[in-house]
């Protein structure tokens, strides 16, 4: 009997649906029966965005607010794998796919099933991925896999890159000068290598070792520098969301949010670097790889 495999995610861009399709790719090669479902919610968020919406989401997206999702069917009520795909919104799960995870139709199918995730992001997303952790341990599913692809230039690159791209709708070249945002082609297509081990696996029904195949094959690679700042950041955020939910003006304080988003990165993740280097880094060996160790592990 064909094993069955479940990969439903969320996408604006259709990056996520490109990963994903070229990691199920050889399993749907082996004749392995793929169901691939995109979500969608009742009231869209606009793609491209504006800078005023999409702040405007960051509170919601941070203190976990779902929102209507368009209801969706499932072909099974089991399946042998099930493949998440998901965003770092504000250094959050993002909102579609919270929501997703609130379905109990989906609930009911992942309980007790080996489960994946995947998802492409710009550089930030390990804070993102403890609270999926937490999303699907909820549910009695169990993780077996993650594979997160980023945008490997420079943070300060990357950071122009996105917002060309999610102000304008176009995965180009900003200005003729900077690179395309997002993952890159090559690692989109790489991701099919990805799809091979899970392959391997689905059909031994053994998951042993394979977080660690994909972290061989490049499925999933850390920075320190980002670690650093997303940790700090995250908290931050958190402060931030709750201080404009419980304000009446909270369009003033969203462009407030918006400015110090600014300062903090490009003046204020510096000085954390330049903090950290001088008093953490060559000093605390066990707390940083115990740190690392805490993003990466599947538990």
């Amino acid at each position: 009997m064909s094993k069955k495999v479940l990969a439903i995610y969320y996408s604006q861009s259709g990056q996520l649906g490109e990963i994903i399709d070229n990691l199920t790719m050889p399993l749907i090669e082996a004749e392995v029966t793929v169901e691939i479902v995109n979500i969608q919610l009742t009231k869209p968020f606009p793609f491209p965005w504006t800078a005023d919406t999409f702040f405007s989401v960051m509170p919601d997206c941070v203190l976990d607010v779902a929102a209507d999702v368009v209801p969706f069917e499932l072909k099974e009520t089991n399946y042998d794998l099930v493949i998440l795909g998901y965003q770092a919104w504000f250094l959050s799960p993002s909102i579609p796919f919270n929501s997703l995870m609130q379905q109990a139709k989906l609930k009911a199918a992942i309980k007790n099933t080996p489960v994946i995730t995947v998802t492409g992001a710009r550089n930030m997303w390990l804070n993102a991925f403890v609270r999926v952790k937490k999303l699907i341990n909820a549910t009695g599913a169990k993780l077996v896999g993650n594979i997160a692809l980023v945008d490997t230039h420079p943070n300060p690159i990357s950071f122009i890159t996105i917002f060309h791209w999610m102000l304008h709708g176009k995965k180009d070249k900003y200005l003729n000068i900077f690179p395309p945002p997002g993952v890159s082609d090559r690692d989109i297509k790489h991701s099919s290598v990805f799809g091979k081990s899970v392959l391997t696996h689905l059909n031994n029904n053994n998951w042993d070792g394979l977080q660690n195949e994909l972290v061989k094959e490049g499925a999933v690679k850390l920075n320190y520098n980002l670690m650093i700042i997303e940790t700090v950041a995250g908290k931050i955020f958190g402060v931030w969301a709750n201080f404009i939910v419980k304000r009446k003006n909270r369009a003033f304080w969203l462009a407030a949010f918006k400015y110090y988003l600014l300062i903090a990165f490009w003046i204020g993740a510096p000085i954390v670097l330049t903090i950290d280097a001088i008093f953490f880094r060559f000093f605390s060996p066990k707390r940083i790889a115990a740190r690392k160790q805490y993003f990466l592990n599947l538990n």
